[in-house]
């Protein structure tokens, strides 16, 4: 796995590299080119099956979502789409490998945050309010389903696939937050590193 991990790591500090300080035609070339990276990877772990699958169409779904948005603002609400698939596909993958279990805990935790993030920007969502509280929720659940695996099983696979969901989390909330609330200089290049580690995690969690 040396190769494509180190090529993926360097596609994404390229894009990194440029949500903070680049050009902006290097942010157009590297980020769906990291995300093919990813689903290249994904795409050799030895033993895909069911989950290995959820997460190569989750892949796809994630690079549709950020080809609509870098061809144009106007298409955010299919974009919104993409992603909420993209994260339901993963919740699916990582439920079919333990089944369903429940620790109140975790999701109640959840909960609270994802309803602060809301609160924070939900004057200023407009016709977006409910599409995009539907992706925290969906967004959520993936972390939470995540949780629960490492929860029950205790494996490198649950942790990273736990750690991947968080940082996930983190992307899409500072998104949120910097498009809808506030503008921070290091916004970019926070989401992209998170968002790049988060996917990263989640198709590393193939190869053990």
């Amino acid at each position: 796995m040396s190769w494509p991990f180190l090529a993926v790591f360097f596609s994404g500090w390229l894009f990194v590299d440029a949500a903070y300080r680049g050009p902006h035609w290097q942010r157009w070339v590297f980020k769906p080119l990291t995300l093919l990276l990813l689903l290249l990877l994904a795409s050799q772990a030895p033993r895909l099956g069911v989950t290995g699958y959820l997460i190569v169409f989750g892949l796809l779904a994630t690079l549709l979502g950020d080809l609509l948005l870098l061809l144009t603002r106007e298409r955010i609400l299919y974009a919104i789409v993409a992603f909420f698939a993209s994260h339901l596909l993963y919740s699916i993958g990582f439920t079919s490998q333990i089944g369903f279990s429940f620790y109140w805990p975790l999701p109640l935790t959840l909960a609270i945050v994802g309803g602060v993030l809301l609160a924070a920007i939900w004057s200023k969502l407009g016709k977006l309010r409910w599409p995009i509280t539907a992706w925290v929720v969906m967004t959520l659940i993936m972390v939470w389903r995540a949780g629960a695996h490492y929860l029950l099983i205790r494996s490198e696979v649950g942790f990273s696939l736990l750690i991947g969901s968080l940082l996930l989390l983190v992307a899409n909330s500072v998104w949120l937050l910097h498009r809808y609330r506030f503008k921070f200089r290091a916004a970019d290049a926070v989401m992209a590193f998170c968002y790049f580690t988060g996917h990263f995690l989640v198709v590393r969690s193939l190869y053990f």
